[in-house]
């Protein structure tokens, strides 16, 4: 890639999750390691952020440019290596930023949970991007960096650590916090575009014929809550589980087409889970509180009622809720007929809003400073997954910034 001005644009940077990636910037780095600069379409808020954020966002540039405007989208997307786009619904908003970098060779990251999208952008870019080395790179949130980084450290350590293939993942999800408006605004654009009912498809994100009808049978969404031995507590179908699956599954696909493969059995799902005491009565407790919310977001007569009752774009929980925050996910894999091994991803801080910043800005900053480090080498492009596209890279910026990613081996007895 030519030399640019900036390694990183951070986009949508006045919005709710925009500003906390402008902390986090003004935190974690440096002039002498990084070259950012801060966009969006209104410049009065964009200085008004730059100021609030203080001395360490002094080296950051201000772009301005609307989503709705090719030619200015184009023109600060031209001007760096990375783009981070912080600003959705993805679906409404962030078409036109992607096609920017493809065009202009623009590595991508971002933090959607819409697959439908996805798809689009799989259908109509990722040729291209793949063709020229060029990572666009969604999902680099909570959605679905756990999870997909998560299966992928699992399989390697099978691979490497006992010499045989991982046939099965298992992710169990604990966490406390609170949602933005901007994240639920993307749930409810699935739902008001007709577009929820492509979320239900297993293998929505992969490539043609890399999947059969016994696939599908083996890969259904849970949707009960029940007792699970292998961690000897109840659990409940993860909300998120729709949208993480079908990451892990694209980047298991992606593997196999490389040659580099997770193996053919693997299969993954993933759970919320419950501690004693009480496990039972708080897993079926969860599932009968969802079933109201998700009818509400489903049936357009009670969409205003749900609209009335969740943070609005650009609003999200207070300081102390994020931080006080938490997540833990604990990964299951089963080392063909051997052992369990036992994985755990956590850290201090919302996982909607904290955990979210982290994985993306180490996304972007992985992306710009170890290209010799990604998968695949610098060649490597497409519509790729975080696994795919920053595998061991970022598992070590994660790490680096406190993040705990631990794998090893566990007793028959689990």
């Amino acid at each position: 890639m030519t030399e640019r001005a900036y390694d990183v644009i951070l986009y949508g940077a006045t919005g709710f999750v925009g500003q906390q990636t402008v902390q986090y910037f003004a935190n974690h780095t440096s002039t002498k390691d990084i070259r950012w600069a801060i966009a969006g379409r209104n410049r009065q808020k964009l200085e008004s952020v730059k100021a609030q954020v203080g001395v360490g966002a002094n080296s950051a540039n201000i772009l301005v440019a609307d989503s709705q405007d090719q030619t200015a989208v184009d023109e600060m997307v031209a001007q760096t290596q990375v783009l981070l786009n912080a600003a959705g619904p993805y679906a409404l908003y962030g078409t036109s930023i992607v096609d920017a970098c493809v065009r202009s060779r623009t590595h991508y990251v971002d933090i959607t949970g819409e697959t439908p999208w996805v798809k689009a952008l799989i259908e109509s870019y990722h040729e291209k991007a793949a063709a020229e080395g060029t990572r666009i790179i969604p999902c680099c949130g909570f959605d679905s960096v756990p999870s997909d980084l998560g299966t992928y450290l699992m399989v390697c350590y099978i691979q490497q650590e006992l010499g045989t293939f991982c046939t099965e993942v298992k992710a169990y999800f604990q966490a406390m916090g609170g949602f933005n408006g901007g994240t639920l605004a993307s749930a409810l654009n699935l739902h008001e575009s007709g577009q929820w009912e492509q979320v239900r498809e297993p293998f929505l994100l992969n490539p043609p014929g890399t999947y059969s009808q016994n696939d599908i049978q083996r890969n259904r969404d849970p949707e009960y809550p029940h007792y699970d031995p292998d961690v000897k507590t109840w659990i409940a179908p993860f909300f998120m589980g729709p949208i993480n699956t079908r990451v892990v599954r694209r980047s298991k696909a992606l593997f196999d087409q490389w040659q580099t493969p997770y193996g053919a059995e693997l299969t993954y799902q993933e759970y919320l889970k419950f501690d004693q005491p009480l496990a039972g009565f708080k897993a079926v407790g969860i599932k009968a509180l969802m079933a109201p919310l998700e009818t509400m977001m489903e049936q357009p007569i009670l969409r205003p009622l749900f609209k009335s009752l969740i943070p609005q774009p650009g609003a999200g929980p207070s300081e102390k809720t994020m931080n006080e925050g938490w997540f833990r996910c604990e990964l299951l894999g089963k080392a063909g007929d051997g052992p369990w091994v036992q994985g755990v991803i956590q850290d201090q801080g919302d996982p909607g809003n904290r955990a979210t910043v982290k994985f993306m800005c180490e996304s972007a900053l992985t992306l710009a400073l170890h290209q010799d480090r990604l998968p695949g080498g610098r060649s490597r492009g497409g519509i790729l997954t975080p696994a795919t596209g920053l595998g061991d890279a970022l598992a070590e910026r994660l790490r680096q910034a406190g993040m705990t990613v631990e794998y090893g081996v566990m007793s028959n007895e689990m």
